[in-house]
């Protein structure tokens, strides 16, 4: 059976992350072009057989920033119907654009130019890269003339050799295409995108700046929409792979299940959650991974991130006797400065496609998502790990109530912004304290949740909120940003008052880059204060929907949210929260104590 990618016709909303899935309220459909009549010559070039292509596999928003090399293929971007390019203020926030864009969609999309965009692009790509999303990265490249010449061009290094961008891609992409001949653009360009649909992973395609504009018969007609075949599990491993788990899951007294980040690429959230429900376990998730199990789920118990686990996770994982692991990433950040309380002998770990049982056997070839299916079907119902939550669980309690007109504190902001919160929301953490907070937050049933744990870049969330709700236009996104990040990429709050978003952003104002100053203190952790509601009234200029607002206690927030949520619904939002420099979560100081220890670890001897 093969799996059809690009199809346009989708019933789920438009936050799934099925590649090729459209907001319902798209025009756009694909065409079986086996039967569809040749273009008009103009319309017949790689400019808009590229245009289509993004099209038809979902990405019909596109994140661009001009330059001369680009230009020409812009223009037939923009000549396609169905597709929107959106001018962003730098290359890098046009990378995580397409990022936040294809967690929501499955594939996203940039346009920058050669060397000096592409560069300035690479970042954020190696972000993409890190937390396997299809990020289309295409670059407007030399003439082709200039090819094979001794000619030194301009947004080079100065050299003749024309290579450097691509390779510096090559490692944080997939698959890289130098289109500078139309007898095989057709084939590199389908190539390159398909393989980014196949892997998951980024791609890497530069286009001649002289050929996007120029007619040629391999594009005369609508392309046919990719049909990828799926990949297969071996049938003997599989079957092996599903007895050896269930024979040591069914003699443990108490075994639980954890989520893991790669549950998105193995788009295996369905299979963990029949498993979940045939087995009875309790099920948590890895902190990277939240969002991507239902945590209305009946025996949903938490985030296991060892020591900084929310109330009782840790206590019921770490004690269970067999604990299985769906798409784990064990790094220094996720495990705590490597403190986890974990024992191999007890660990079923289960990557995209491979499974490895305890101290024992290892299975390849075999795909999570059939074997989370065959597993729940070899099963005992064992409920004893959730019951044992249930006993010793105990309401966390409210933050204490503060005077009138008291400064704000941080764990009485976010009681607020989980009142927030619906099936009609995202919400995006950056990079910092805003991790650790919103790991504590409890998502309701279709609220989307993203973070860049993996790669960890400060200032990945300004783009990513563009992207995301550029993405999702039916959701209302919440972002929670610490002025450390923010000032490194606030720039396109303008692109997201230009497009017309309606993002919530809560600046979080306490002077510093806090996640460092806990990992390790200096002068340095320390920024230069800015007003960061007049910097965004000054960005809005009185040109779109926009309103600002500065809070000190909690009156003042209620006020805010009150209005955000109101009267100002269909406007960004930007509330610039001032709090205390030292008013951290409890977790973030145990969290940076460890990884403190973990980084300055002495040379082993020699």
């Amino acid at each position: 059976m093969e799996t059809k990618v690009g199809s346009l016709d989708s019933s789920r909303a438009a936050a799934c992350n099925d590649v090729g899935c459209l907001p319902s309220n798209s025009s756009v459909s694909a065409i079986h072009s086996s039967a569809s009549p040749p273009f008009h010559s103009a319309e017949a070039t790689l400019g808009r057989h590229i245009a289509r292509r993004l099209v038809q596999i979902g990405a019909t928003d596109v994140f661009s920033v001009p330059g001369d090399f680009n230009l020409t293929l812009l223009d037939h971007l923009i000549a396609e119907p169905g597709l929107n390019l959106i001018g962003c203020c730098n290359e890098l926030n046009a990378g995580y654009a397409a990022d936040g864009y294809a967690r929501a969609r499955g594939v996203g999309a940039c346009v920058v130019t050669f060397t000096v965009g592409g560069l300035s692009l690479l970042n954020a790509v190696a972000g993409a890269y890190s937390e396997n999303l299809p990020v289309i990265c295409i670059v407007g490249g030399p003439n082709s003339n200039d090819y094979g010449t001794n000619r030194i061009l301009h947004h080079t290094i100065g050299v003749p050799d024309f290579s450097q961008e691509m390779r510096c891609f090559q490692t944080v992409t997939c698959c890289q295409a130098v289109v500078n001949n139309l007898e095989d653009a057709h084939e590199l360009i389908d190539t390159a995108i398909s393989t980014a649909l196949k892997e998951s992973k980024p791609v890497y395609i530069s286009v001649s700046c002289n050929l996007p504009a120029i007619p040629h018969p391999a594009f005369s007609r609508e392309p046919v929409p990719f049909s990828l075949s799926p990949r297969l599990s071996n049938k003997m491993g599989l079957e092996a792979a599903v007895e050896a788990a269930a024979e040591f899951l069914n003699k443990a007294v108490k075994p639980v299940m954890v989520g893991g980040p790669k549950l998105r690429v193995a788009k295996a959230g369905g299979a963990f959650v029949q498993l979940a429900d045939a087995s009875g376990y309790a099920i948590a998730v890895m902190p990277s991974a939240k969002g991507l199990v239902p945590e209305h789920h009946p025996h949903f118990i938490g985030t296991y991130w060892g020591a900084v686990s929310t109330a009782f996770c840790a206590e019921i994982v770490e004690s269970a006797d067999a604990y299985l692991f769906a798409g784990p990433i064990f790094n220094d950040y996720s495990s705590v400065g490597y403190s986890l309380l974990l024992k191999k002998e007890k660990a079923i770990i289960v990557q995209p496609d491979r499974v490895s049982i305890g101290n024992g056997p290892e299975f390849g070839c075999v795909l999570m998502k059939d074997f989370l299916i065959g597993l729940s079907k070899r099963l005992k119902k064992n409920t004893t790990a959730y019951e044992n939550y249930h006993r010793i669980y105990v309401c966390e309690g409210q933050p204490s109530k503060g005077e009138p007109k008291e400064p704000l504190r941080v764990n009485v902001m976010f009681q607020h912004i989980q009142k927030m919160l619906s099936g009609e929301t995202a919400l995006i953490a950056e990079t910092g304290d805003s991790w650790f907070n919103c790991q504590k937050l409890r998502l309701p049933q279709g609220c989307g949740y993203e973070f860049q744990m993996q790669y960890g870049s400060i200032g990945w969330s300004v783009g990513a909120t563009l992207g995301y709700a550029q993405a999702v236009p039916d959701k209302r996104v919440i972002a929670c940003i610490g002025d450390g990040s923010f000032q490194v990429t606030a720039q396109d709050v303008s692109t997201m008052i230009r497009s017309g978003q309606k993002t919530i952003i809560f600046l979080i104002n306490n002077g510093g880059y806090t996640i460092e100053v806990e990992i390790h203190d200096g002068p340095y952790n320390v920024i230069k204060n800015w007003n960061y509601s007049g910097l965004v009234d000054a960005i809005h200029n009185g040109e779109g929907k926009c309103w600002t607002t500065k809070v000190w206690c909690e009156e003042e927030l209620i006020e805010a949210i009150r209005r955000a949520t109101g009267d100002k619904k269909d406007c960004l939002c930007f509330i610039e929260v001032i709090v205390h420099k030292d008013d951290t979560s409890k977790e973030l100081l145990e969290w940076g104590s460890r990884v403190s220890a973990a980084n300055s670890r002495p040379p082993n001897p020699q």
